[in-house]
C-alpha cells in the first residue's frame, strides 16, 4: 500500500501562522462577529489557525444560525475567560408566529402550523402584549436543543438521536424587551401565512431567546420560533468593537490585551511593584476589605493577577503573569 504525503507547500499552508510577540504579548481576547452557519467550535478552529496557536477558547456559545458577539480568548486569555461571567447580554431577533418547530428556530422540523383563521384572529396588540409578559424575573424552560447537559450528555445530542427531551424550568431575568415591527405576512413569496415580529432583548446570562419565541407562540395559541438572531453584546463586550474572521485573516490582532481586558472586566486594585513580584511568585497580599474578584494592577499598568479576599488573605484565583513568563 502506498501513502501520499502532503507536499512541503501543503504542510506550510496547514500550519498555523504564529502571531509575533511573546506569549504575554499574544495573550488577550478577540471579539469576533460570528457568521451564520458556523458553530462556536468552528470559530475556535479558524481562530487557532489565524492566531497561530492551539491555545484558543470561547466564552458563551452561539447557535450555528446566530451571528454576533463571540468572545474568544487567546493564549493566557483562554484561562482568563474561565473567570469571566458575562451576567447580561443583548440580542436582536426576528420571531415567526404561526408554526412551532423541534428546535424553536427555523432549522428544526415543523411540529405544528396554525390555521389561517387563528392567525387572522390575532391583532398586533395581542402580539405586543404577549411579548410584554416575558419581561421581568420569569421561569423559562430552555430549548430542548440547548447545550445543557443531562447525565453527562448535551440535550441537543439526545434530541438528534431521537430522544424526547424536556428540560426543567429555571429562573431568568429579561431586563427589557422592545418590540419593533410587527406585520402579517400572506403573499405569494411566503410558504404559509404568519406573523413576523422583530425584537430587541436585554437579558441575564442563561436566557434563551428561542424559548421566548416558543413561549409567545404558545401563549397566542399559534406556535412560534426564531428566524434570525444576533447577539449585540455580552457583558462588557460590544458588537461595535467586533471583527469578522475575514478581517482577522487579513490582519491577526487582539481586540483587547490581557491587561486591558482584566481591567475592563473587574474592579482594579492598584499594587506596588514589590506586591506584583509577590503575586507572580504565587504569594498572597494583605486584604483591603474588597468584595468579589478584582484585578491587581502594577504601577506600569500590567495586570498581574485576579484576587479574591478570604479571611486574612487576598489570594490569587488567576495569575496572569507568572514569574519568568514573558
Amino acid at each position: 500500500m502506498t501513502h501520499s504525503h502532503p507536499s512541503p507547500k501543503q504542510q506550510s499552508a496547514d500550519r498555523p501562522r504564529p502571531v509575533e510577540g511573546t506569549i504575554l504579548q499574544r495573550s488577550g481576547v478577540v471579539i469576533v462577529d460570528k457568521p451564520a452557519g458556523m458553530t462556536s467550535h468552528d470559530v475556535v478552529g479558524k481562530m487557532r489557525r489565524i492566531m497561530g496557536t492551539r491555545r484558543v477558547g470561547h466564552s458563551g456559545t452561539l447557535d450555528p444560525m446566530a451571528t454576533g458577539v463571540l468572545v474568544v480568548g487567546v493564549e493566557r486569555g483562554t484561562k482568563f475567560l474561565a473567570h469571566v461571567v458575562t451576567h447580561d447580554k443583548r440580542y436582536e431577533a426576528t420571531v415567526r408566529l404561526g408554526a412551532s418547530t423541534l428546535t424553536d428556530d427555523l432549522e428544526g422540523e415543523v411540529l405544528s402550523e396554525a390555521s389561517p383563521e387563528a392567525l387572522q384572529a390575532l391583532t398586533e396588540q395581542d402580539i405586543r402584549d404577549a411579548f410584554a409578559a416575558q419581561v421581568g424575573e420569569i421561569m423559562q424552560r430552555p430549548s430542548s436543543v440547548s447545550s445543557i447537559k443531562i447525565n453527562g450528555r448535551r440535550a441537543h445530542e439526545l434530541v438528534r438521536e431521537g430522544h424526547d427531551v424536556v428540560l426543567p424550568e429555571r429562573p431568568v431575568t429579561v431586563h427589557s424587551l422592545e418590540v419593533g415591527e410587527v406585520c402579517f405576512v400572506s403573499d405569494a413569496n411566503s410558504d404559509s401565512p404568519h406573523w413576523s415580529a422583530t425584537i430587541s432583548v436585554h437579558c441575564s446570562s442563561g436566557t434563551y431567546i428561542r424559548s421566548i419565541a416558543r413561549d409567545v407562540g404558545d401563549a397566542l395559541g399559534v406556535g412560534g420560533h426564531l428566524t434570525a438572531l444576533r447577539r449585540t453584546s455580552a457583558g462588557p463586550f460590544d458588537i461595535a468593537e467586533s471583527v469578522t474572521l475575514e478581517q482577522l485573516a487579513e490582519a491577526p490582532q487582539l481586540s483587547l490585551s490581557l491587561d486591558e481586558v482584566m481591567a475592563r472586566c473587574f474592579p482594579v486594585r492598584d499594587i506596588t511593584q514589590e506586591q506584583a513580584q509577590d503575586l507572580s511568585l504565587g504569594k498572597w497580599l494583605e486584604p483591603m476589605g474588597l468584595t468579589d474578584v478584582h484585578a491587581a494592577v502594577a504601577p506600569d499598568g500590567k495586570a498581574i493577577a485576579l484576587l479574591k479576599e478570604k479571611g486574612k488573605r487576598a489570594a490569587s484565583v488567576f495569575v496572569a503573569r507568572p514569574d519568568g513568563m514573558e
